[in-house]
């Protein structure tokens, strides 16, 4: 279930992938399209949806280029593109487009997006009944997860997963805007079954001292190290190497560079130093056992996404910009081996709806 990005994706990596999990999909990230300047929080498409406007910094809505019939209300991964060519072709404002919602009319606003027009006011010093509201894509939510069948089951006996950390592939490439509600609350029910009848079958069991001790090792080496490299540091390293690289677009140097950094960044983070030396409470060393999570699950997303050479839902690759189904109509599957990374791939089963 998502409770943050840094805690889902610890837990995706810590209790499955590093388990030998098999993890599905990675590369299907998804951009929401419009974020609040400087902050990333979400206005949500309901605006867009009450009949907002984006324009560019010539006032065009620029929408009727890119997809004439839906304009603004478009598929997530289509005005997310949008908004970033004409940020990329100088057509953006200071890094964002514009949502305008001021023809919708005081009323309107105040009835039905109240909650825009406050985080407008609070976070941006806006009101978005007289100006409109500086936006941008954010990632924004992960199709790829744990590989789960129908009951939420993973490749691991007694490791059940639902909602955002989980790959049933409900979603496909391309999650439509609300479905990760109705998806945590029906397989989250499902696990809930599944995980009852299970620990029926089974007799409790201790957890090993070598795993114990393995444990304990690793976080007591991480409290004794000293130097200056720190976790906070890594871990915004590695998000500017992902927003920079396996954004919006796509390309074989762009992820090629990712992978090498996130390598450089993973031998970094050997070294790391926790400066809280406590036992209670410590925000210090959750973050350090959170970036090496991070690391393995930036590895999996780069590595699936440099191997599927086509574009495809929210995996967008402007050196293979057509979706090819002939080839890649099919799951990526990753797991961590005592070589590195193992990539596989498995077909698709369509069933009552193929691929338009």
């Amino acid at each position: 279930m998502k409770v943050s990005v840094g805690l889902r994706k610890s837990g995706v990596a810590m209790l499955a992938y590093r388990a030998g999990a098999p993890l599905a999909d990675m590369e299907f990230v998804q951009f929401h399209p419009t974020t609040l300047k400087g902050t990333g929080i979400l206005i949500t498409e309901g605006a867009r949806g009450e009949g907002g406007y984006l324009l560019n910094t010539l006032g065009e809505r620029f929408m009727k280029v890119y997809a004439p019939q839906q304009m603004e209300l478009a598929t997530r991964s289509t005005v997310s593109l949008a908004i970033g060519q004409e940020i990329l072709e100088g057509r953006g404002v200071d890094g964002c487009v514009l949502l305008d919602l001021r023809h919708l009319g005081r009323q309107r606003i105040l009835e039905r997006l109240p909650q825009i027009r406050a985080l407008a006011m609070e976070f941006a010093g806006l009101d978005p009944i007289e100006t409109p509201i500086p936006v941008r894509p954010g990632a924004h939510y992960q199709m790829g997860g744990v590989r789960t069948n129908q009951w939420t089951e993973t490749g691991i006996p007694g490791l059940y997963a639902a909602g955002e950390c989980a790959c049933v592939s409900v979603h496909g490439a391309n999650r439509l805007g609300g479905n990760s509600l109705l998806e945590t609350i029906v397989f989250g029910r499902r696990a809930g079954i599944r995980a009852g009848e299970y620990v029926r079958t089974v007799a409790p069991q201790a957890l090993r001292n070598d795993q114990l001790t393995i444990e304990q090792t690793r976080v007591q080496r991480l409290r004794a190290q000293e130097g200056s490299v720190r976790a906070w540091q890594l871990r915004e390293e590695l998000g500017q190497t992902m927003s920079l690289n396996l954004g919006l677009v796509r390309t074989q140097e762009s992820m090629s560079a990712a992978l090498s950094a996130i390598s450089a960044l993973t031998q970094r983070a050997a070294s790391l130093t926790v400066q809280d030396k406590g036992q209670v409470f410590n925000t210090d060393l959750v973050q350090a056992l959170e970036l090496e999570c991070l690391l393995d699950v930036a590895e999996t997303i780069v590595t699936s996404a440099l191997a599927r050479q086509e574009s495809r839902g929210a995996h967008y690759r402007s050196d293979y910009p057509v979706r090819n189904d002939r080839q890649w109509l099919k799951h990526s599957l990753i797991r961590r081996t005592p070589g590195g990374t193992a990539l596989t791939h498995e077909p698709v089963t369509v069933t009552r709806f193929p691929p338009a």
